[in-house]
């Protein structure tokens, strides 16, 4: 057992120590329907802290010669039919390309360093065999495949660092990527080569040095969407293990949207609320979060615009195409948001092609982006959205006006000449909501879309459901007749409790907003709201 040579089982027995492991052996059964194939090259592309890396030494333990097989006994490959066809039967190199760089901090180096520390380890190994010219890496590799017919599974962890830590250096990324290709590309002792990283394989003009291999990463994860990353019915389930509030996980930490599967969750996120019993931020603020806030900064061809509206809760459609996977060459605004869907800051729909702010956690990142960027103004709306519910919540509909005036000057960067433009705005007029409420936009009903709906989560049922439709040029009158007349309140038919329907009407003549609270009440015994008849005056005042 070596060090990079058929490293064993240790990292990946850890694992299996730990006071929370989520089986995702079921990744083994993938690679091995690739192995030996022209479908042998596979590079998974994850933000940080998705588990990558353990699964990465899970395939280690499963495929190295001097591991013991017995790790897997109980996991859920080991009833998949290819499970001891492939146990135990390779030579594994396991490189972590981030440890080398970081002790060399220049790339012929890095090269160098690895070179030495396989070719020691290979050789010492193999004493047996008279190597052409034990100073070749990739000759040396083929003597000993020609020897012993046992081919090599090769995994590379943070394969993409260099892309990170040499941003602006595209002589030595050049060097990096001949390196692997030389190394892996058209080599007959290589079964399966399995890459990880934070970013997809850079992107050279038409021509990629690593073009054989197959990517799997945050915008189009295909068959291995499930295997990195915890789904919805895992988090679900360890929710019950450890007596969790699993509507407030999902509110803090979903959100990662993949197609054919179930939203996906940070692991390290999930992990560390467990281990706390507590639901905080518990993104690390490295590398990417840098990123993040320069290039909000940067503003680069209106990001801000689109930033603001993503905080608002919108959707924006973006073309994820052009992206050239590194952090420097953009071209448009939709680059850099493909970007963040790849640091894990953006959900991304692959069906509608949509991204999207994923939970309450990325949120607080982006609030914080936001603020240290200096944009002043959002940071002051997010702050008196407290203020506006308050006001929402006890009925006073002036203070309710006065409050989505104040929003609306202060997110002014939005074009506002529709009821979209209004709708962002009260959106993040609004932010506090989040805290206590499950939000929707746009919520089918019977005969129509409620504009925006909050309902409150099962930790705050003090909290009144609240049904806010907008106009643009009408009457406040209008707002909440259309909710009564459309029926929008019985989408709720599972909702018991107090009910505000809110009208919102921007006037384009005096350029102000206006504001009419009514209360609702569901009783227990029937699905049909009343209106009550205690409403206070302040409930039925019309904010001018």
């Amino acid at each position: 057992m070596g060090i990079y040579l058929n490293p064993g089982n240790r990292s990946f027995q850890m694992s299996l120590n730990s006071k929370i492991y989520v089986d995702k052996s079921n990744l083994i059964a993938y690679t091995n329907s690739v192995i030996n194939t022209e479908q042998r090259f596979v590079c998974v592309s994850r933000p940080r802290r998705f588990g990558k890396s353990v699964t990465a030494a899970m395939l280690s333990a499963y495929y190295g010669q001097s591991a013991d097989s017995a790790l897997f006994e109980h996991l859920a490959v080991a009833t998949n039919d290819s499970y001891k066809e492939h146990l135990n039967q390779y030579n594994v190199i396991f490189l972590n390309i981030q440890q080398f760089l970081s002790r060399t901090h220049d790339i012929t180096a890095m090269q160098s360093l690895i070179s030495d520390y396989l070719l020691r380890e290979l050789t010492h190994t193999y004493t047996d065999i008279n190597f052409f010219n034990d100073s070749d890496l990739t000759g040396c590799l083929l003597d000993i495949f020609a020897e012993t017919n046992i081919p090599f599974v090769f995994i590379i962890d943070e394969w993409d660092c260099i892309f990170r830590e040499y941003k602006n250096d595209t002589h030595s990324q050049r060097l990096y990527l001949d390196f692997i290709r030389n190394l892996l590309k058209d080599q007959p002792y290589v079964a399966l080569a399995y890459m990880t990283g934070i970013l997809p394989i850079k992107k050279y003009g038409t021509h990629s040095a690593l073009n054989m291999f197959d990517e799997f990463s945050m915008t189009n994860p295909g068959p291995l969407a499930s295997f990195v990353g915890f789904t919805d019915q895992e988090v679900k389930k360890l929710c019950n293990d450890h007596q969790m509030d699993y509507e407030e996980m999902r509110r803090m930490y979903d959100g990662y949207c993949f197609e054919g599967t179930t939203h996906v969750y940070s692991p390290r996120s999930v992990v560390s609320a467990i281990l706390t019993h507590s639901y905080d931020n518990f993104w690390n603020k490295t590398e990417t979060f840098a990123a993040l806030r320069d290039y909000i900064i940067l503003n680069f061809k209106g990001l801000r615009d689109i930033v603001t509206e993503l905080l608002a809760g919108a959707r924006k459609k973006i073309n994820t195409t052009t992206f050239t996977n590194d952090m420097t060459t953009f071209s448009s605004a939709d680059d850099v948001l493909t970007l963040l869907i790849h640091l894990g800051y953006l959900g991304y729909d692959f069906k509608t092609k949509e991204v999207f702010i994923p939970n309450s956690e990325i949120f607080s990142e982006f609030c914080n982006a936001v603020e240290s960027a200096g944009w002043d103004n959002i940071t002051d709306a997010v702050k008196k959205s407290e203020a506006l519910l308050t006001a929402t919540v006890n009925g006073d509909s002036a203070t309710v006006a006065a409050g989505l005036e104040a929003a609306h000057m202060e997110t002014s960067i939005l074009a506002y000449n529709d009821e979209n433009a209004l709708s962002c705005t009260i959106a993040l007029a609004y932010y506090s909501a989040r805290e206590y409420y499950s939000s929707f936009r746009e919520l089918p009903t019977g005969k129509g879309f409620a504009d925006i709906v909050y309902i409150p989560r099962k930790t705050h049922p003090d909290k009144p459901a609240l049904v806010i439709e907008l106009k643009w040029d009408k009457t406040v009158e209008g707002a909440i007749r259309q909710i009564k007349d459309k029926c929008y309140v019985e989408s709720l038919k599972d909702y018991h409790g107090s009910l505000l329907l809110v009208g919102v009407n921007y006037d384009l003549k005096t350029k102000k907003h206006q504001c009419m609270i009514e209360s609702l009440q569901y009783p227990a015994a029937t699905a049909s709201p009343v209106t009550t008849d205690k409403r206070s005056d302040r409930e039925k005042i019309k904010g001018k």
